[in-house]
């Protein structure tokens, strides 16, 4: 959002709740969404993430960073081959603690995709950029395991069921990350 004539970008102010970061304390919000699109091919998705990403590194207006009744995230990871950084565009979900967390689903491909891969090098990424509507941080991701992963993924897929769809179609167990926040950006 750019403020008028003066070429500069402003930043909305956080909602009642929020921290400065854009974490959101209240956890009485639904984040039940029901899925009313078709998803993509897999070819199609990282194009679509990477449009994403160019827009949302352009703007902190709430029909970006909110699709399809989802709050989304800008994560910048390491590549683990490449060294060089790579950004993705994810729909987030928050759990009981309120940590955002994020699905590595590709939409139930036989492959984990490319972020996650990257994020599972911890040398290559010890910590990740986050940018979230209206604030960044540093966050050491958590990958889900165990009780913790059975707990968050039941949640999670009363509130999102397509993600029992894309299990469905892979052998991989599709993984959860946390995003706490661990320092500012």
């Amino acid at each position: 959002m750019r403020e008028a004539g003066t070429g500069a970008a402003s930043v909305p102010a956080p909602p009642p709740g929020a921290e400065a970061s854009g974490t959101v304390r209240d956890m009485t919000e639904s984040q039940r969404v029901e899925q009313v699109w078709e998803t993509p091919p897999l070819d199609e998705i990282p194009k679509l993430s990477r449009m994403h990403v160019e827009a949302m590194e352009q703007s902190d207006d709430d029909a970006i960073w909110q699709q399809a009744g989802m709050h989304h995230v800008l994560l910048r990871t390491v590549g683990r081959a490449s060294g060089q950084p790579h950004q993705v565009a994810l729909p987030i979900w928050r759990d009981p603690e309120g940590r955002r967390v994020v699905v590595a689903s590709f939409a139930g491909a036989e492959q984990h995709p490319h972020w996650y891969r990257n994020l599972e090098d911890r040398e290559a990424n010890p910590e990740v950029y986050c940018r979230v509507q209206g604030g960044q941080y540093w966050s050491e991701p958590v990958i889900l395991a165990g009780d913790e992963y059975d707990r968050t993924w039941a949640l999670l897929v009363a509130d999102r069921a397509w993600y029992e769809n894309y299990q469905s179609k892979t052998d991989r167990r599709i993984p959860l990350v946390a995003l706490p926040e661990t320092r500012p950006a």
